[in-house]
Formats: structure tokens, sequence, C-alpha cells
């Protein structure tokens, strides 16, 4: 099931609408701890441990940490904030600063000993992921919901393990949060005894003279993905010259005013995918407008589509139907006209104005109009490769009739992401289409 994200001053009022006192939210963080820190331990007796602890709450975690592994035999040694720790630590406790804290702290040198951090690693901004110098951690116990900074890049990397220590606390009001294997279980599951090849169908348009491989790969994303038709269509490349997967059909277009003649039998279709490899001259963008503006059905806008969107914004303004914008960072900053900032969830939330937005990252993060936003983790170094996003526009396009909307691509983005981390290295993109059903029972049988 989806994991509740929380932002420091989220958690700060579900602290305060906390109806136990502050002493016995300290005592359940601290429980928390101490058994987190005896199985990085493996036992109690003879361990020796350093915690470094700050005066504000998250330092009387660490104290009433220590407290607690006393009583399991474990030798523990205080530390303020700065002071060097004993050299024989079998662990060290980093429970210095809070979500709350947003300047640089003077961190030790990271230790020879393993490091468990308290709700986030000290220095991390629990907001955006910022590291303003902290110690990394192999394991981290955060309190009541994750935090953005434990899931955007460089914090996340700074978390190491993360696990979420129940404390009680009402977290049902939280509008963000972690997508997993778990929730694939229905986006992937959709097909009926009925189906036939036209209950889920693709309508792509893209590709031009030299882009014809990002209209390949987006076919093949979608039709293993689960499309049972997947046509393609250029208008600037002849149908025989897009060289696209057996599976996939070939229509020719005119090369002028062509919306009109897509339009024609789009009802048919279950979602449209414009946008990759299509080209950036005014008059296909214009027609690319145009066609987004009156499709009827679901359109996911990518790539060179997203140019289009830039360069002629109210043709979102009056669609019906649901709406996805996939950029990168430079493809938002066309967009928006502004790079997103450090605060990426800011950013993104305030992108999905008249559709979803999916920005694509180490964190890949999705919002709609609403506010509400899934973060995606899966994935790797290895989605950094020419042609992933374009697999990733055909997958979202055959998973876009799940509802709601922005939890099916949520779902395609993570899919995406799993089916990376079964390639070898050196993965390119052509390889991601098969992997994506090796991935989907590995997720599904978990």
């Amino acid at each position: 099931m989806v994991l509740p994200v929380a932002t420091p001053a989220e958690m700060r009022a579900i602290d305060a609408d906390a109806p136990e006192p502050t002493k016995i939210l300290i005592q359940r963080a601290a429980y928390a701890v101490a058994n987190a820190a005896i199985g990085m331990l493996g036992g109690g007796y003879g361990r020796r441990v350093s915690i470094i602890a700050g005066k504000g709450n998250n330092g009387e975690d660490g104290r009433m940490a220590a407290r607690l592994l006393t009583r399991r035999g474990v030798s523990c040694s205080l530390h303020q904030p700065g002071t060097a720790l004993r050299d024989d630590s079998n662990l060290v406790i980093d429970a210095a600063y809070g979500t709350g804290f947003r300047d640089r702290w003077d961190s030790p040198p990271q230790p020879d000993s393993a490091v468990l951090a308290v709700d986030l690693p000290s220095g991390v901004d629990g907001l955006t992921g910022q590291d303003r110098g902290s110690l990394r951690a192999q394991r981290t116990v955060t309190f009541g919901a994750l935090k953005p900074g434990l899931l955007l890049e460089p914090g996340a990397s700074r978390a190491g393990r993360i696990e979420v220590a129940d404390l009680g606390l009402d977290i049902s009001g939280c509008r963000a949060a972690l997508i997993t294997d778990e929730d694939l279980q229905e986006p992937l599951s959709q097909r009926i005894a009925t189906d036939h090849k036209w209950s889920n169908s693709v309508r792509i348009i893209g590709g031009s003279p030299g882009m014809t491989g990002a209209t390949q790969l987006a076919a093949k994303g979608a039709l293993r993905a689960g499309a049972g038709m997947t046509v393609v269509s250029s208008p600037t490349v002849e149908a025989a010259e897009l060289n696209l997967p057996t599976e996939a059909v070939a229509r020719p277009i005119p090369p002028d005013n062509w919306a009109a003649e897509v339009l024609i039998d789009l009802e048919r279709f279950s979602a449209l995918l414009v946008g990759p490899g299509l080209g950036t001259d005014g008059e296909t963008l214009a027609v690319a407008a145009e066609l987004i503006e009156r499709a009827p059905i679901p359109v996911v806008i990518d790539a060179d589509a997203l140019t289009a969107v830039a360069a002629h914004p109210n043709c979102l303004k009056n669609r019906s139907a649901p709406t996805v914008l996939t950029p990168h960072d430079g493809e938002f900053k066309t967009l928006t006209g502004t790079q997103p900032d450090l605060d990426r969830c800011a950013a993104v939330r305030s992108a999905a104005q008249h559709a979803v937005v999916l920005l694509k990252g180490p964190t890949t993060l999705v919002a709609n109009p609403d506010g509400d936003l899934i973060f995606v983790r899966s994935g790797d170094l290895r989605l950094a490769t020419a042609g992933s996003g374009d697999v990733l526009a055909g997958i979202i396009a055959a998973l876009i009739g799940y509802h709601p909307t922005h939890l099916a691509v949520a779902a395609a983005a993570h899919w995406h992401g799993r089916a990376a981390m079964l390639a070898e290295p050196g993965m390119i993109a052509n390889d991601l289409p098969s992997l994506l059903q090796p991935a989907r029972t590995a997720m599904l049988s978990s």
C-alpha cells in the first residue's frame, strides 16, 4: 500500500494534534530507536554505542534510547553535537537534530561503525533532501510518516534503509505518499475475460526524420504494458519508414492539418500519446496543440509535445478527459519558465493546474490538480539512457485508463523503474520493454 509522506510542517501539526503528551511520544520513539539499535548490534551486552544528542525532541529521543539500551547491557556514551565520539563504538546513533533543522552543523568524521539516524540524518533538509553536512546512515528510524527529504536526493542516499515507526499519530490527512509494489496489483490486473484487442488501444503520434526510434520505443512500451492495439503515425515520416515493432500498425497521415485525420476515429482508442520524436517546427507544434485540445480521450503529452503545450497553453484548459504531462527538468522549464527549485514537491504541484504532471528525476514525482502527490523511488542510474522516457510514455498510455489517473501514472513509472532494476549494467532503452513482464511477475508475487 502507498506509504504516507508528511512534510516537516505537516508533522509539527500532526504532533500538536496528538492526544498523548510529548513525553509519551518521546518514549515510543525511543523504544523504536532502541529496538533498531539492538537489531543492528546483534544483541546488547558488551556492545558500545555513541549517541549524538542535541537539545530538541530529537535529542530527547536519543537520551531516552540510551537509558533503554543501558538496561539491555549496552555501554552508551552521550555526546553533544560537535564533540568527538568514542573510538571503540559498535554503533553511532545520530539524534543531533530533527526535521526542523535548516542550518549546517559540525558533524564528526564518518565513523567506521554503522550509523543509525533518528527521524532523518542530521543536516538533511526534511522538505527538500538538501544535505548541509550529515553522517551517512545505514538505517534511519523515522516517526509517523516518511519525510520528503528521505526520498529526495541527496537525502535519500544519506538515509540508508528507512523504517517508519508508528507512534500512534493520526496521519490520515497526508496528501503525499510513496508508491510500493503492492499498489500495482490493481493497475496491472485490469483485463477481464471479455476483453479484446481494442479494449486497451493506444494511438501514437510522433517521429520525424532521424527520430523514428522514439516512436518505436514508445510503441514497444505500450505493447509490453498491455495495449492490445497500437497504431502509430508521423506527419513528417512515411508510414513504411517508421520501422515499428511487428505488432504495431503504421498509419499514414497528411503532412499538413493532420489533426483532423487523427480525430476521425480517435474515440475508438483508449489513449493518445503525442510527442516522442515529433519535432518542434512551428506548424507541427500548432497542429499538435490543436489535436491535444480536441482529443476526446485521455492524452499523454511527452517530449516535443510539451513544447507544443508551452507555446499553446490554452490547449489544456478545456480538456475534460485525463491529461498527463511528462517533463524532465529541462522540459519543466520550457513549460513553466523556471527550473524546479529545491522544493520539488511544491514545484510539481504548482505545475499540475490542468493536468497530472510527472516530473522525472532520481525520485520521480507525480502530482494531480487536487494537490495529491506520489513519490516513485524505483529504478536507478540505468534509466539514464536515451529513449527510456519514450518507453515510459508508452507504458503510461497503456495504463492511463485506470483511476485515479495520478496513481496509474505513478504505477507506470514504478513499473518502468522495477524493470530497469532487472537489467544488466549497460542497459539501453530497447532492453526495457522485454523486462516489463518479468518485473510484473516479481512485483505481484512479492
